[in-house]
């Protein structure tokens, strides 16, 4: 009997989720796969990354891009190996950089790859620290943060995939750094491997309070990618000129519409303006261009002499990507999060 053909396995949003996702906002599907026509080449995914922004792209809110509908493959960044070529740019066996989502194959026009070296050691790094999440920490802290000897630089997430990054950054240019994480664990990580000189566990009681006493000269900068609670804790510590470089706001994504928050917007409005603080936030796309060969470049540098350390949560298969999405945002993973689906 002829081997059967393969399969394209594709987990697509079965349904827009009201609140935190469950499995049933996601189907696993499969299809024959596709050829690639003249002009076109045919990916196969080794690796997806999977990151916070994705909740707000399952949902039709207005935002800074198009929401995905429902049926739609989910999105997300990819390192891909060229299967079959049909463009002039591409081999077969290249090893490229792709946003083709969760599922085994995809199609490209080539819009967008960028071709990554064959002998690379860690390909997946290229979704983490020598990505967009890297490249986040890198803008956000550098451009908009300018941190300065002797400040402090406090960093919500401090062990994921930006904020780790945050931190490191902070260190190398002379600041005290005072991370934020869920966990103990987490908390020993970043000051034990990371280099921080503090993290406080926003688990644990009296969050406020440890925060304080963790940041005894108060907050310079602080890189906000969290929201909530860890938010309030920061605000009454921020010095005057403090800035806010704002990256995301995971403790708001599975917020369910209707359901009122504490109203942080008086005290925030007094404290900009009788602080003078700069509350930026940023879309790390609009960014890219010479600034990112700069940090390429030099976070190259900074990992091969060890400056930057790295952490990887990696989860095997594409069918347990839901299951991992739905725990990076509870915070469950150590680290940045990727699904190896295929060697």
């Amino acid at each position: 009997m002829p081997p059967s053909a393969p399969m394209n396995r594709r987990i697509v949003m079965a349904r827009r989720p009201a609140g935190t996702p469950a499995p049933e906002d996601f189907r696993l599907d499969t299809q024959a796969v596709p050829s690639p026509a003249d002009g076109q080449v045919l990916l196969r995914t080794l690796y997806l990354s999977l990151d916070p922004y994705m909740r707000g792209r399952m949902s039709d809110a207005a935002s800074y891009a198009k929401p995905l509908e429902v049926g739609d493959v989910m999105l997300g960044g990819t390192v891909c190996r060229v299967a079959e070529s049909r463009h002039p740019d591409f081999a077969a066996g290249d090893l490229v950089l792709a946003a083709s989502g969760w599922q085994d194959y995809a199609l490209s026009s080539g819009k967008g790859l960028t071709r990554l070296p064959p002998d690379l050691a860690h390909p997946s790094w290229s979704l983490g620290v020598l990505g967009m999440p890297g490249f986040t920490a890198y803008v956000g802290l550098m451009q908009i943060g300018t941190p300065k000897a002797g400040e402090t630089v406090a960093v919500a997430a401090a062990t994921g995939a930006v904020g780790s990054v945050v931190g490191q950054l902070a260190r190398l240019h002379g600041c005290r750094v005072v991370g934020i994480a869920g966990g103990p664990d987490k908390c020993d990580h970043a000051i034990r491997e990371l280099g921080f000189d503090a993290c406080v566990d926003h688990r644990a009681a009296n969050l406020a309070q440890r925060l304080a006493a963790a940041s005894p000269n108060g907050i310079d900068v602080y890189f906000e990618s969290v929201g909530g609670a860890v938010f309030d804790a920061v605000l009454p510590l921020l010095n005057r000129h403090a800035r806010i470089p704002l990256c995301g706001l995971i403790s708001q994504y599975n917020a369910v519409p209707g359901v009122e928050a504490p109203d942080r917007l008086p005290m925030l409005m007094r404290l900009a303006l009788t602080k003078s603080l700069r509350i930026q936030g940023f879309i790390v796309s609009d960014w890219y261009g010479p600034l990112y060969r700069e940090f390429s470049r030099q976070m190259a540098v900074w990992i091969a002499d060890g400056r930057i350390k790295y952490r990887e949560d990696v989860v095997e298969g594409l069918e347990n990507a839901p299951a991992a999405f739905m725990g990076l945002l509870d915070g469950r993973n150590f680290g940045k999060l990727v699904v190896r689906v295929a060697h």
